[in-house]
């Protein structure tokens, strides 16, 4: 009889393309949200000064927003993790209600239903608010109205949008082993059972 396999401590969570996409996603949202704060708080604009710069950055760090994402589909893995965070399994209704109770059991596969919402919102409020950005940046394309539109949403969505990534941020700072998965693309076998047992196989 053949002694059992004994199982690696650490399985392989993301491959470098993966964490590849996610980083230069990170870097340029977090130069349009910081770009958008000196331009609308007066502190910071005070503070930086320069805004003709801090504009362009505005805009051109907007404008390559998709670009990570767009790489990233020459990846399997990352096609493989977009179907994953398309498509609500019966065990993601259960995390919600657990969540939503704050009590219960929690199953998840390789994301949770936490982090399929979050990526599903994050993908159309970035869709948003490049459409919106580009009528107020091009201002001979659309009548004044479509314009005045744009930058009202434009400007409630970039609150709620700084809101989001700030819990986003801090979910992942109480996290150390997420963290640890989003920056080498392994996490300890055991983290991945109690936090993405339908994953594992």
């Amino acid at each position: 009889m053949n002694p059992p396999t004994e199982l690696p401590a650490r399985v392989r969570r993301f491959t470098r393309s993966e964490t590849w996409v996610h980083w230069s996603t990170a870097v340029l949202m977090g130069l349009c949200v910081l770009t958008a704060a000196c331009l609308y708080v007066p502190q910071f604009a005070e503070l930086v000064g320069r805004r003709e710069l801090v504009v362009r950055l505005h805009e051109w760090s907007g404008l390559l927003l998709p670009a990570p994402y767009l790489a990233g589909l020459a990846s399997r893995a990352f096609r493989a993790d977009l179907r994953r965070l398309n498509r609500f399994a019966p065990y993601d209704r259960t995390w919600l209600r657990s969540a939503l109770r704050r009590s219960g059991p929690r199953p998840a596969g390789k994301f949770n239903a936490g982090q399929k919402l979050y990526a599903g919102w994050l993908g159309g409020a970035v869709l948003v608010m490049l459409g919106t950005g580009l009528l107020m940046w091009f201002t001979h394309i659309a009548p004044l109205t479509w314009r005045t539109g744009s930058t009202f949403v434009h400007d409630w969505l970039s609150l709620a949008l700084g809101i989001v990534i700030a819990g986003h941020i801090a979910k992942a700072w109480a996290d150390p082993e997420a963290r640890l998965g989003m920056r080498t693309g392994f996490v300890g076998r055991q983290w991945a059972e109690r936090e993405h047992g339908e994953w594992l196989p």
